[in-house]
Formats: C-alpha cells, structure tokens, sequence
C-alpha cells in the first residue's frame, strides 16, 4: 500500500478491503526488510482476507447513526464451475467525520469493488486472481476566522480531493513437494488523486490556470511489481526461503513534477531467510536482502534472531536487524513553485534513512490456562531521519527540501497479555512504554545557517520554544495502554467493551495531542429465523465524552475533537 502517487505513504482513505472481508490482521512489529523489502520499517500491518470457498450466498449490510454514518454493504459468493470460488464485494460509506470542525471540515465518502477468485489447476497448481477499485472524497483547505465566524480561507479554500486505487494482482503457487514450493505473483496498482484548485498564489502559471495540488497530494501513479518465491527444506533441520521482485513506478503530478512529464523508477531486490532448528531447544533464523533503487540506490538489510525454548511454553527470543526507508519520488525529483517562490525542490542525492534494531522478546503460551503473554524489549535508532526544511527563511530563491536533520534513538518496552477463561469470554491487555531521544546533524546547520530548524532550536520564536526537538522527542505517545473485553451471552447476544489510555503526544511543530481515555462497546445478536441468517449491533464510542484525540491548539478554538458517536449495524444473510 505504500503509494508512488502519494508521497511514498499510505493513503488511508482508499485501502482496498471492507472489513467483511477481513480474516484476522497480522502486526509484525519492528523491522522487517528483508522479508517485505525496505519501507519495512517500524513494523508491518498484514491483512488476511477471507477465503472465498467460505462465502456462500449474499449478504447485505448497513450502518446508520450518529455524524451522517450511512454505509451499505453487499457481499456474494460461490462456485466458479468445478474448480473454483469466488468472493465480490461492494461497500459504500459515508460520514461527517469529526463534530468539532473549527478551522477545517471532515468528511468522508468512498466506494469499493473487490473481486477475489481462486482456481485448483491441477493436484499440485493453484491460482488467485484478484482485482478491485476504491474511490474516496474528502475535503482540504482550512476555514478562517473573519468577522467573528469560521469561512472558507481565500487563499487556501475547502474543496473536495478526488482519490482512488484500481488493482489486480495474480498468484501461482505450485508445490514441488511436501517441503518445497513455488510461487509467483504479478500486481498492478493506479493511484490518482486531484483537487481540482487553482493555486491563487501562481494564477498565471504555465499551463494557465493550472490545477494546483496541495501539499505533493495530487499525483497519478502507476505501478508494476513481479515477484517469485520458493520455500523449501535443504534437510531436516533447516528451511529456506527466497526469491526476487522487481518494481517500476511511473509518477505524474502537476504542481511538484512540473514539466517532467512521467517520472519512472525501478527498485529490483534478491532476499532469503534460513531458518536452523539443530535441537529442539533452539532456532535460530538468518535473512538478507539486497536492493537496488533507481533514484535511492542500493542496500544491505541483514536479520538475524535466535529463539531458546526452554519448553513447550516458555520462549526467549533475541534478534537483531537493519532497515532503510527511501523518500518518494518527489522527494529525490520535485520542482515546485508558488507563486515567486521556488517551494520546494528535490535533490537526486538525498540519503536513505537507516535503522538498525536490537529486541529481546519473551513469548509465555500456556495452554491449560488458555493464556499468552508476549513481551518485547527493543532499542531502536534511526540515522538521517528525513524532514522537509526550509533551507533559508530569508531567501525567497532558496526552495525548501527534504533533509537528513537528525538521528534518533527509541528505547521502549511493550506487551500483551491475552486469557479465555470461558469458552465464551476472552480478555487482551496492551500496553507499550517508549522514550526517544534526537540528536540533530551539525552538518545541516553549518550547511544552511539560516534554515528554519536552527531558529527553532535556538529558541528566538516565543510561540514555538525548543519545539522541533520536542517534536521528535514526543512524537509519539510515552505510555499507551488498551483492555480488551468480549462475552458471549445468552440467546444468541454477544458483548464487547475496549478501553484506551493514551499520553500525550506532539502533533505538529505549534499543537499537542493531550492525553485522553476512550470507552468503547458493542452489543451484537446474531439470529437465525428459518433460513434467514443475520447480525444486529449496537455501537456507542467515547462512552466517557469528547476528547481531543488528534491534536490541541494552545486554545480549543480548532481542536481535533472526537465526541460520543453511535451508530446501529444490520446483517442479512441469504
């Protein structure tokens, strides 16, 4: 999900899978390069959907309450003549986002088509093929405050950003034999996004009138990714996997790549990972991976882990990796200018950022008690942590960039507890301690002694003191914790209830997100009348009232507020 079209990023807005779909969600956390290749980084989020020999028949669904939630939903199943099943899907959602708009609006409209289809070949061949469109609108630009209320900012008004995903990707997977097998995959992904705006600081720009794409937002991308893998087994004692990929990204945008038509970039890369288990005891893993970038060049993430079992349930497990993380391609070729102003400009010769990680886990799996508890102790450090940076704050000529500013170190402590005492009752407890210090680059200050950090850093702005390194130091949350709470209950009903405390976190360069506690609950029933199959459920969140869960101005006037929202789901099956 990591887009060309959008910065390098995820675009949240137009993930590709309706919740209905999903099977279960893997958190890989902490680097993880070598086997998911670089951008891979502070961990990884693998989504499984449902197979498609599990969805029989239709299924219909909506979503009505509170702040305009008004989501339908349609899901059907079956057989593709002898050898194989498919899953569609359709969901379409809608919402007013958060109550407490202020200097911005929040809303949310998006549409979705998936198509998932796998085929049995042969005893030993199989085949998915999968394709699926995602369309979404949400609004940028800010409000500002005139004459005492709240009206669309002249010079950067509230319009509608347009933004979709279309992709197919094909599987093939054959088993060589009962330790070995082979698979290779092709996907194909268009990301586009357009506002639509025309940028009042340049109205004369070339082409004229041009539509103006705020914040490097607004881009076509296209992308085409092959990748083979073989697992198998060298002898009884150890596993190998490995295989290769190659990626070419084509990049359009109107306001950052100006003039520069269709950028391309090609990322190719080899990986394997040996797992060796000598005695039962032991197991220990040794991955690389090597890549070559186009625009970032080449690479080196080594991995190495050792796992001690000192039985059946108790596990230590220490391991230690590296990872980078490359800009996008604005980043290394954007040219943009606002106005008289050269905003901001790529530099060809920007370094990757580098992550090397050290962890000591501990994984506790006692069965008789149905109880886990999986702990993590990790240091991380990051090397030449990338910001955009105005070079020169006295210098109109001097466009901004993307910079290595610091290096950060992250040390933290985080885990899980899970226990079904009951059959019909489940329990998960979270929680993760993080503190992260920067150290900031002499280099970068000595190259440009007029840049928009070292005024920050020496603190002669009374409204931001100190607040770059308070940035990096509190950019995440010190201490999080969450408790999860589900029970089955009599005649068909279940209860959910999940609680959260978070601490409070630096949002931006002026805003803090401030510590809140969220209560959330959910009772479903699900019934059966005849043939007739299906789900109703109750959703209440922030049980407790509003908070401000994304960011606070020194004053609430333009808060990020989250108030109590409600909404009723209903479920047919047929």
């Amino acid at each position: 999900m990591y887009s060309s079209a959008f910065s390098n990023g995820v675009n949240w807005a137009i993930i590709p899978v309706a919740i209905e779909d999903i099977e279960r969600i893997e958190i890989v956390r902490g680097t993880n390069a070598v086997s998911y290749g670089s951008n891979a980084f502070l961990g990884v989020i693998n989504i499984i959907t449902v197979d498609p020999s599990l969805v029989q028949g239709v299924s219909v669904s909506t979503h009505y309450g509170s702040q305009n939630v008004r989501d339908y939903g349609m899901r059907s199943g079956g057989k593709l003549g002898e050898s194989g099943n498919f899953r569609l899907t359709y969901r379409q959602q809608n919402d007013d986002g958060l109550v407490d708009h202020h200097d911005w609006i929040d809303s949310y409209t998006s549409r979705l088509f998936d198509l998932r289809a796998d085929f049995t070949l042969t005893e030993r061949d199989s085949l998915q093929v999968s394709a699926g469109q995602v369309s979404a609108v949400t609004q940028r630009g800010r409000l500002k405050l005139i004459n005492g209320t709240w009206q669309s900012n002249p010079t950067n008004q509230i319009r509608d950003f347009d933004q979709s995903n279309t992709y197919a990707q094909v599987l093939w997977r054959r088993v060589m034999s009962a330790g070995s097998e082979f698979s290779l995959r092709y996907a194909y992904s268009a990301d586009d996004g357009e506002e639509g705006y025309i940028n009042p600081g340049n109205p004369t720009a070339t082409p004229p009138l041009a539509p103006f794409n705020y914040d490097k937002w607004g881009a076509a991308g296209r992308r085409h990714e092959i990748e083979a893998q073989h697992i198998l087994r060298p002898s009884e004692r150890t596993r190998l996997a490995w295989g290769g990929s190659w990626r070419h990204d084509a990049v359009r945008a109107v306001t950052t790549l100006v003039n520069q038509g269709e950028v391309k970039r090609d990322v190719g890369r080899v990986f394997g990972n040996l797992e060796w288990k000598p005695v039962e005891w032991f197991t220990g893993n040794l991955g690389l991976a090597a890549e070559h970038d186009s625009m970032a060049g080449s690479n080196l993430s080594p991995r190495f882990s050792a796992a001690y079992h000192f039985n059946a349930e108790n596990t230590v497990r220490f391991g230690a990796s590296r990872a980078y993380r490359s800009g996008s391609v604005i980043d290394y070729r954007g040219d943009w200018t606002n106005g008289t102003k050269q905003q901001f400009s790529g530099d060809p010769n920007m370094p990757s950022e580098k992550m090397d990680t050290l962890e000591l886990a501990y994984l506790g799996d006692w069965r008789k008690w149905n109880m886990s508890l999986d702990v993590r102790l990790f240091q991380e450090k990051v090397y030449n942590r990338l910001l955009v940076l105005d070079r020169d704050i006295l210098s109109n000529v001097i466009a901004d960039g993307m910079l290595p500013i610091q290096d950060i170190e992250m040390r933290g402590i985080e885990y899980q507890w899970r226990w079904q005492p009951l059959s019909g009752t489940r329990l998960q407890f979270n929680q993760a301690f993080i503190d992260t210090k920067a150290e900031y680059l002499d280099s970068l200050l000595a190259d440009y002694p007029n840049n928009s950090l070292t005024t920050l850093l020496a603190g002669n702005d009374p409204n931001k003191p100190l607040s770059a390194i308070e940035l990096s130091e509190r950019g995440a949350p010190r201490r999080a914790t969450s408790f999860l709470f589900f029970q089955k209950l009599p005649l068909g009903f279940e209860l959910t209830a999940a609680a959260y405390w978070q601490d409070k976190m630096k949002w931006s360069l002026n805003t803090w997100a401030d510590k809140y506690r969220r209560f959330d609950a959910r009772l479903g029933y699900r019934f059966r009348w005849g043939a007739q199959r299906g789900e109703i459920a109750y959703v209440a969140q922030s049980l407790n009232g509003a908070h401000a869960e994304y960011k606070a101005y020194p004053t609430d006037q333009a808060s990020r507020v989250v108030d109590h929202r409600q909404w009723l789901s209903l479920r047919l099956d047929f």
